[in-house]
C-alpha cells in the first residue's frame, strides 16, 4: 500500500458513508473527509443537506474539510462534460492544498460511484493527477445487492429528497428500511426508479451506523411540491 493519508470523498448520503465504512473495515488509513457544498444544481455531487456532514464527521471521529465553490450554474459553461470538469476543479485544489499539510501526502481517495461513468471517469482522472489511488467499492455492484449490505451493516439511512414519479411525501424522512427497499422494487418495475436513487429519484442520509459513535437526530418540516420535495431541517445534532 502507498505510504500516506486517505481523504473519502463524503457528503454523508449513502454511497459516499458506505466507500468511507467499506475503507476503514480494510484498515485504509482514512485521515480527513472532504465535502463539497454546490450552491445551487450540480451534475458531481450530492446536493441536500451537505450542511449536515459535519455532524456526521464529528460521530465517525475523522475531521472534515469544507469546499465551498463559486457558483457553478449549469449556464457558465458550455456542454455538459466542461461542466463537470468546471465542478471538479475546486475539489482537486482543495485536495492538492490538503495534501501538502498531510505527513506523506495524500495515499488514496474513496469514492461511492456506483453506475455513473460521467463522475467516475472524472474522479478517476483526478486521482491519477494527484498521484493517488481510487477506491471506490461500489462501482458497477448490483444496486439491490447493495443496500440489503447496507442495511445488514446496520447503516441508517433517511430519504431527504424525492423527484421521480412513485416518489410522493410519504418518502421524505423515511428510513430506507427492508418494507421501503421492497417498495422501491415496486416502483423500479413499474416507473423505472432506480433501487438507489442513482438517476436523482432520491438522496439519503446517513443517520446512524456501525462506523459512527452517535446517530444524527433531525428537526424538520417538508417542502412538497405536488411532483418533488426535501425535508427542511430545523435542528439537528448528535444523539446518545
Amino acid at each position: 500500500m502507498t505510504s500516506g493519508a486517505w481523504v473519502s470523498l463524503f457528503s454523508g448520503g449513502k454511497d459516499s458513508s458506505w466507500a468511507l465504512y467499506q475503507a476503514l473495515e480494510r484498515g485504509l488509513p482514512v485521515e480527513r473527509l472532504v465535502t463539497v457544498h454546490p450552491d445551487g444544481d450540480s451534475y458531481m455531487y450530492h446536493v441536500p443537506a451537505t450542511e449536515l456532514a459535519g455532524l456526521a464527521a464529528e460521530s465517525v471521529g475523522i475531521p472534515l474539510v469544507d469546499v465551498h465553490p463559486d457558483n457553478f450554474g449549469a449556464d457558465d459553461v458550455p456542454d455538459a462534460g466542461a461542466q463537470g470538469d468546471a465542478e471538479l476543479e475546486p475539489l482537486e485544489a482543495a485536495l492538492r492544498d490538503l495534501a501538502g499539510n498531510l505527513d506523506g501526502g495524500i495515499a488514496g481517495l474513496t469514492a461511492g460511484a456506483v453506475e455513473s461513468e460521467y463522475q467516475t471517469s472524472r474522479i478517476e482522472a483526478m486521482a491519477e493527477r494527484l498521484d493517488a489511488e481510487l477506491f471506490a467499492p461500489l462501482w458497477q455492484r448490483d444496486p439491490e445487492t447493495l443496500a440489503e449490505e447496507m442495511l445488514a451493516a446496520g447503516f441508517e439511512i433517511t430519504i431527504i429528497q424525492v423527484a421521480a414519479a412513485g416518489l410522493d411525501e410519504s418518502w421524505l424522512g423515511r428510513t430506507l428500511d427492508a418494507d421501503a427497499l421492497a417498495d422501491l422494487r415496486a416502483l423500479n418495475e413499474e416507473y423505472g426508479v432506480h433501487i438507489l436513487g442513482e438517476g436523482g429519484e432520491f438522496e439519503t442520509l446517513v443517520t446512524d451506523g456501525p462506523h459512527m459513535s452517535r446517530p444524527i437526530e433531525l428537526d424538520y418540516t417538508t417542502d412538497w411540491d405536488g411532483t418533488r420535495g426535501t425535508i427542511v431541517v430545523e435542528d439537528a445534532w448528535l444523539g446518545e
